[in-house]
């Protein structure tokens, strides 16, 4: 009996995914617990459904991530910083502070563990990889001033 998983089952499937199990396992054990469901044509129709929206939004979030990407490719993001007489800082510019300013200088918001960066001690300009989306990593720079 060919049967669309609600939910993982160890060593049968994933959620979503259309299988082939005995009658006797689906009628008494996967459906009643609503484990699964018969796969009829109905359900055939709302599995593609399913993976047609999961897909459209995957591309969406790749356009979004490749539109971003070129924002930021090449750029440099200023960020001011108290520092003593020698240049050095009074502490470092974190992930965090480079994020706040991207945002506010490019209009591009992503989660500050995006942004790796070396640590920022003095003042000066320095490379940091951003990586906007699985796979799509940039290069920027950071310039540290008053």
């Amino acid at each position: 009996m060919k049967i669309i998983l609600n939910q993982d089952i160890k060593d049968l499937g994933k959620k979503g995914q259309l299988v082939n199990v005995s009658d006797g396992y689906a009628k008494n054990y996967l459906i009643p617990r609503k484990l699964a469901v018969i796969a009829d044509a109905g359900a055939m129709n709302q599995l593609k459904n399913r993976e047609a929206s999961a897909a459209h939004k995957l591309a969406v979030e790749k356009a979004t991530a490749e539109e971003n990407a070129a924002k930021l490719e090449g750029k440099t993001v200023k960020v001011s910083a108290n520092a003593g007489a020698n240049g050095r800082l009074f502490g470092s510019v974190t992930s965090k502070e480079i994020a706040e300013k991207v945002k506010e200088q490019f209009g591009v918001e992503l989660e500050k563990k995006k942004y790796i960066v070396d640590d920022i001690r003095a003042y000066g300009v320095y490379p940091v990889t951003v990586k906007v989306y699985s796979g799509i990593q940039v290069q920027m720079f950071v310039l540290v001033g008053d």
